[in-house]
């Protein structure tokens, strides 16, 4: 669930974020906050100067309302029309763009743009830069804690941008992520990077504060070679419940006890990154508010309470409406929607619920399916397969361990497997888009 593991997004043991009570820090608690130190990571840039905000042919009004707000105040327009920050190439030269960099691209390199793996925020050995590099991953996450500050970060992105594999008619930089939430998961700061408060405390802001601050925020990511962010956390934690609630509540990563204040106050730290030119994040779907075991470091975690059309489901529809790039899927099992599944693994929870009934169009991003205990039991290419297959798209791993026997799995079915086939196509124009839109796409000519 990504708390700070060193990013927002619940990762690996190690990799989570840290999270810690109302009450204190207790002996328990400061294990936890160890633990949650990986959850999420940040990402890298282009070798090449990435501009700080949106550019290509054809992005959408994610990409024109940032190139615009970033020199500009803070505020971005309430009346965004929906999907706005998905930025489905409408024009010619957008489709057309995607359609060279996906003929450029051999079947490896393709399922390469699936994944996103962990990265520690304070630097990469050789051996991981390798293991990249075999993978033709597409994106990175920074994980940890750096203290570092913006321009040691961006020269770290700047390293990572450099494995980005060669296309044939197009560039295809690194999508670069980390935790940013604020309060105990954040995992970049130091110099240029403001401490952000916890949601708790933002929850207490007028929309617009949250919206105008988070543009701050993430324009600091975006100096720094990061162009996305895993956050914010649109899940809801019911009055009185948050000292049970192990992954959000005790971590104070919730925006408020109401679905229509956690509603205003994410998509208001949406709007801002998106003001930023930095792609956001709702997680963990459909909901970890009403749970008590945290997937990063408990199994079978377990929601007796969502269904598909729960009010607190009003977050990530809201969310969604304003243009949200990424939604985040939770490892937990909702018995309510699908009893035989955990959500990432739920083509009920993924296709049925938030393309189908929440009308979601933009990538689908597990949850850490590499450290995350939810999914220890099951083989690392399974995971892959099983999260790809549910409708997912791009799979996130705080292990690079993993990203071997993940990439070689899927490619061994796809020769088999005509509906996987078309499910790797679909989800890679989906990141390509995203990418189009954050500037980290181009085509010659």
């Amino acid at each position: 669930m990504c708390a700070p593991k060193p990013s927002s997004s619940d990762r690996n043991p190690g990799a989570i974020r840290p999270r810690v009570t109302r009450l204190g820090t207790t002996a328990a608690a400061l294990g936890l906050l160890t633990a949650l130190t990986g959850c999420g990571g940040g990402q890298t840039h282009p070798a090449t100067s990435t501009p700080s905000h949106p550019v290509g042919p054809g992005t959408s009004s994610l990409a024109g309302t940032a190139s615009t707000a970033v020199t500009s105040t803070s505020t971005t327009p309430h009346n965004r029309s929906p999907q706005a920050g998905i930025g489905h190439p409408g024009t010619p030269p957008a489709q057309a763009c995607i359609n060279t960099a996906l003929a450029g691209m051999p079947e490896a390199q393709r399922v390469g743009q699936l994944f996103m793996v962990g990265v520690s925020s304070s630097g990469i050995s050789a051996a991981q830069a390798a293991a990249l590099r075999r993978a033709d991953v597409g994106a990175v996450q920074l994980t940890g804690r750096s203290t570092a500050g913006t321009k040691a970060i961006r020269s770290l992105t700047d390293r990572l941008q450099a494995l980005a594999t060669p296309l044939r008619g197009a560039t295809a930089r690194l999508l670069v992520a980390t935790d940013q939430e604020g309060g105990n998961v954040q995992v970049l700061r130091g110099p240029g990077f403001s401490a952000i408060p916890s949601a708790v405390v933002q929850g207490q802001w007028p929309d617009a504060r949250v919206q105008s601050q988070a543009a701050d925020w993430g324009r600091q990511l975006r100096a720094a070679g990061v162009t996305m962010n895993l956050a914010p956390v649109a899940d809801t934690v019911p009055p009185g419940g948050a000292a049970v609630n192990a992954p959000i509540g005790a971590l104070s990563r919730e925006y408020g006890s109401n679905p229509a204040t956690v509603a205003g106050h994410s998509t208001a730290f949406l709007r801002g990154m998106t003001d930023a030119g930095v792609l956001a994040t709702l997680k963990h779907f459909p909901g970890l508010g009403r749970v008590r075991g945290n997937t990063d470091l408990t199994a079978n975690v377990t929601d007796n309470q969502t269904t598909r059309n729960d009010p607190y489901l009003q977050p990530f529809r809201n969310g969604i409406q304003a243009g949200a790039p990424f939604v985040m899927a939770s490892l937990a099992t909702y018995t309510r929607i699908d009893p035989a599944h955990q959500a990432a693994f739920s083509s009920t929870v993924l296709r049925g619920v938030l393309r189908g009934t929440l009308g979601f169009r933009g990538v689908v991003i597990s949850d850490d399916l590499g450290n995350a205990v939810a999914v220890k039991s099951i083989p690392a290419g399974q995971r892959a397969l099983r999260f790809l297959g549910a409708g997912g798209d791009m799979v996130l791993t705080d292990d690079p361990g993993a990203i071997g026997p993940m990439t070689s799995a899927v490619l061994a079915q796809l020769p088999k497997n005509a509906a996987l086939r078309a499910d790797v196509d679909a989800s890679v124009r989906r990141i390509l888009t995203a990418k189009q839109n954050a500037g980290l796409l181009t085509c010659q000519g």
